[in-house]
């Protein structure tokens, strides 16, 4: 029979997949005789068997009754008993962290008569009314489903009335008061009594947590951080300890490094006199840990004991939950801090020196995302700028945009092409779709630990919280800078810093990052054009962190570019070489006219006059590449796109050409002829249609063409004791005797070349793999190429069965929905299906020919998940565009030290 249900000490930090991180982290602190409540763990098992069955799993709840048991013998307390209740929090806790997205109910146990057993035991009846007006709060959202804004605006609206600042101004007989209040909100609401059973409540909390992880919020966030559908949630029963009893008492969050920055230090939150959704929630702003140690030395003395503990233990930055009653200090969470991409650089270096990790470890500490962030552009210290106010910087980055206050501003703003930055008073984990839409986030409310500031610093979004000179109302629209005495909007522009805490009128200048300078000039360039001491040593991390990746990485970083420019770019950000020259973008544009006279030709002496004058154009653009990439390998693919690409669209010249006729215009001969060849050459399914290496097989004058200008610039550069290094690809293979037949016509125009200029040019010759049939022959295929390449976008399409261009906007969206999709497949390389195709044709293809070299040129090449994967699958390199070089060679970095360990693992278990 399954077992459903542990106790915090039958747990470990392995044990994640079963007790989620926040049971397997809490079992890991008691295992450490740290000051953990005492509680039990109800498993993902249970939550995935909830969503199988409809209902919680057959024996949960005599398991849940036998562990509560414990517990209660433990404290001495029965669950809501009248005279001294054991209280109890029921917690979300996913194997990935998902801060805020899923729900938690907190004092689950209090009733109408065990509050009064609370409040004469603790001896504080404001303490006991506190939290049944909490739990009925937070039930009556999070399990009843009821509008939290009804609870809300009782709270505001006793307030007011009374001219209070704030909670902490609420008497006993106002808790009472509220207390009645929202128990007729329930039962408005719900049409029954909020529940007096200790035990339903409980029930209906764990209920509600399961359900919590199908929550929007939760589905857009797992979206977003590609965390699977399937995983589920576990549900931890804690004893509840109390932060809200008082002076004495309080709540917090730590953090072992500054998740901001990365720096060494103390930091963290703390409130006095509150329970721990006060300090998430950014309702009042926090008192720093600083402050903690004036008020209570001995908590603040054991606190800092314990992180620093727990950070030799997990060997990273640790988030830390806690709460202090009376005095005594309680751990509530622990887990591997969110940080900003900043602090990831510093801390993987820090703990390198400090001993905890080796250089191998700590480039997996960081991520190709986080890099992609340090390179976005800063706003420029040099332009005028006209600041409204200062908060609390909370994630950084240079952020400009319209102000709107809600998730559908937003999401609407952005579709229609804003840049937009989400203000509100404080966000609350529904705000995440308003986030995922902003380029930031600003708050009124809140400190370094708050809603807005976790969820920011996870999502790489700029961040400013606590800027307590503004008052925002969100229904009117409006946001009011006390200290200037203004008004701005929604729909005006500000610009936030996340970084310095600043907040601008209007927008901001921006310049280039001195990480991108890094890459694109080099260390010392970086280091001259960084503004201060932290951005030098920034650099250095990134520098330290790039070098061992660079140097443990087994695939192959090449570029995807068409012209000398962007060759010159990715050699500079570390290109091995071009994986993919487009040739057909050599022919828009102004040169569009030649390949017209391609297919208007009538006859074939027509047709070769006309490649013919293509050939200098086709030799200088290869020549400009080759240079740029002198020594390094250019694979050059022949044209791939079908001909009405290079032709006008069918209907606008129809239009245009009866335009002219209705006006008496003369129709000239070409334009008849050109209308002539685009009805010709229309295909109702183009892509699948004349294209790739059936274009060169109709027209083998491309071929010819193509071949002959790679041939040439490469003797020219040769003769100039250059060392080009191009490679020939033909696109859109389906038959290996259509790659004989192209094969053998390049080595023929090759061994022409060699005899005109006498230079040996033994290119290599290799195709693409786009289509399902050449990946299954590819055993075939590869007896005749020196290559592959796999154009994992085309793959994509032809294995799955669908365009691109049509299926995002008709239907992806619903695929999301449905759970058909948690990331698009032409994001990330689909593992289960095209991913196998690759796998497979890698396989077969060096099987028949040990010496074929395989690479992806796909946009697939700059995915951080495709990466690793390509990389378990034995391609050799990858290419992408030039300004995501950077991001693929960290990330094959990591894949070569992921994979080692992977397969160190499997044969240490053998």
């Amino acid at each position: 029979m399954t077992k459903y249900v542990y106790s915090f000490s039958e747990g470990n930090m392995n044990m994640k997949d079963l007790l989620g991180g926040k049971g397997a982290n809490l079992a890991e602190m008691a295992g450490l005789n740290l000051p953990v409540p005492p509680g039990f763990t109800i498993t993902t098992d249970a939550c995935r068997a909830y969503f199988r069955d409809g209902h919680v799993p057959e024996g949960l709840s005599e398991e849940v009754t036998e562990h509560l048991s414990e517990v209660e013998s433990t404290m001495g307390k029965k669950l809501g008993d009248p005279k001294d209740p054991l209280l109890v929090s029921v917690r979300s806790g996913a194997k990935f962290s998902m801060p805020g997205m899923m729900d938690t109910v907190l004092n689950v146990g209090l009733t109408d008569e065990s509050v009064k057993g609370l409040a004469e035991v603790s001896g504080n009846d404001r303490f006991a009314w506190d939290s049944y007006r909490r739990l009925i709060q937070m039930f009556g959202k999070t399990v009843q489903d009821i509008d939290g804004d009804l609870f809300a605006s009782a709270i505001d609206d006793l307030q007011k009335s009374k001219g209070y600042k704030g909670d902490l101004d609420m008497t006993t007989d106002d808790l009472k008061e509220l207390v009645s209040t929202f128990k007729d909100i329930v039962k408005k609401e719900t049409g029954a009594d909020f529940p007096q059973d200790p035990r339903e409540q409980m029930n209906m909390a764990v209920d509600a947590v399961f359900r919590s992880w199908n929550s929007e919020r939760a589905k857009v966030y797992r979206r977003r951080e590609r965390i699977p559908d399937d995983l589920g949630t576990a549900v931890n029963i804690v004893t509840m300890v109390f932060g809200n009893m008082g002076d004495t008492s309080g709540t917090g969050v730590a953090f072992t490094r500054d998740p901001s920055t990365g720096h060494t230090g103390v930091y963290g939150d703390y409130l006095q006199n509150a329970q721990g959704e006060d300090v998430v929630a950014g309702i009042r702003n926090t008192m720093t840990l600083a402050d903690l140690e004036k008020l209570d030395k001995h908590s603040y003395d054991e606190l800092r004991d314990i992180m620093k503990r727990l950070e030799d233990h997990y060997r990273d930055l640790c988030d830390i939950e806690y709460t202090i009653q009376e005095g005594k200090l309680w751990m509530l969470q622990v887990r591997v801090g969110k940080r900003t991409p900043a602090a990831a650089f510093r801390v993987a270096t820090q703990l390198i020196d400090e001993g905890m990790i080796d250089e191998d470890e700590a480039i997996t500490r960081v991520t190709g995302e986080q890099l992609t962030s340090l390179m976005f552009p800063q706003f420029d210290a040099k332009a005028d700028k006209t600041v409204l106010t200062v908060g609390t910087p909370a994630s950084p980055g240079a952020a400009t945009g319209e102000i709107v206050m809600n998730n559908d501003q937003a999401e609407s703003r952005a579709a229609a092409g804003a840049n937009v930055i989400l203000v509100r008073s404080e966000t609350n984990p529904d705000d995440l779709r308003g986030m995922v839409a902003a380029q930031g986030v600003l708050t009124a409310r809140g400190g370094k630990t708050s809603h807005a500031a976790v969820v920011a610093r996870g999502m790489g979004r700029t961040a400013v919280v606590g800027a307590e000179d503004l008052v925002i109302d969100e229904v009117a629209g409006t946001v009011y800078i006390k200290s200037k005495d203004k008004t701005l909007h929604a729909g005006d522009v500000i610009a936030i810093d996340g970084t310095t805490g600043q907040v601008f009128e209007g927008s901001v200048p921006v310049v280039d990052s001195p990480v991108t300078t890094y890459f694109g000039e080099g260390l010392d360039a970086a280091l001259a054009a960084s503004p201060d001491d932290d951005t030098k040593e920034l650099v250095h991390a990134v520098d330290r962190i790039m070098t061992r990746a660079d140097g443990k990485a087994r695939l192959e970083v090449r570029a995807n570019a068409d012209n000398p420019e962007d060759a010159a770019r990715a050699r500079a950000f570390g290109a091995q070489g071009v994986g993919l020259d487009r040739t057909e973008h050599m022919f828009l544009g102004d040169r569009r006219h030649y390949i017209e006279d391609v297919i208007l030709a009538d006859t074939d002496e027509e047709q070769q006059k006309a490649l013919d004058a293509l050939l200098p154009l086709q030799k200088g653009d290869f020549i400009g590449i080759f240079d740029a990439m002198d020594g390094l390998p250019v694979t050059v693919r022949l044209i791939d796109p079908p001909l009405h690409e290079f032709l006008p669209d069918l209907t606008d010249l129809s239009v245009e050409l009866a335009v002219k006729e209705a006006k008496g215009e003369e129709v000239t001969e070409r334009e008849k002829k050109v209308l002539q060849a685009v009805k010709l050459n229309h295909e109702a399914n183009p892509m699948l249609g004349l294209r790739g290496v059936r274009l060169s097989l109709v027209i083998p004058g491309f071929v010819n063409l193509q071949v002959r200008a790679i041939a040439e610039a490469a003797a020219e550069l040769i003769k100039q004791g250059k060392h080009p290094m191009p490679e020939i690809m033909v696109p859109l293979i389906g038959s290996v005797r259509e790659m004989q037949i192209i094969k053998d016509q390049a080595k023929d125009i090759l061994a022409q070349i060699s005899e005109e200029t006498g230079i040996e040019l033994d290119l290599p010759i290799g195709n693409m793999i786009e289509l399902p049939r050449a990946a299954l022959t590819a055993g075939e295929i590869a007896e005749e190429s020196q290559f592959f390449s796999f154009g994992t976008n085309d793959l994509t399409q032809t294995t799955w069965g669908f365009s691109r261009d049509d299926a995002e906007g008709a239907f992806f969206q619903d695929y999301f929905n449905l759970g058909v999709f948690n990331v698009s497949p032409f994001e990330s390389i689909d593992q289960q299906g095209v991913g196998q195709l690759v796998a497979s044709a890698v396989k077969a293809g060096k099987a028949a020919n040990p010496d074929l070299h395989c690479g992806v040129c796909g946009e697939h090449g700059g995915d951080p998940a495709s990466i690793h994967f390509f990389d378990a699958a034995g391609l050799d390199y990858i290419s992408c565009s030039p300004f995501r070089v950077p991001v693929a060679r960290l990330e094959a970095g990591r894949a070569a030290v992921h994979n080692e360990s992977t397969l160190g693992s499997a044969n240490a278990s053998l």
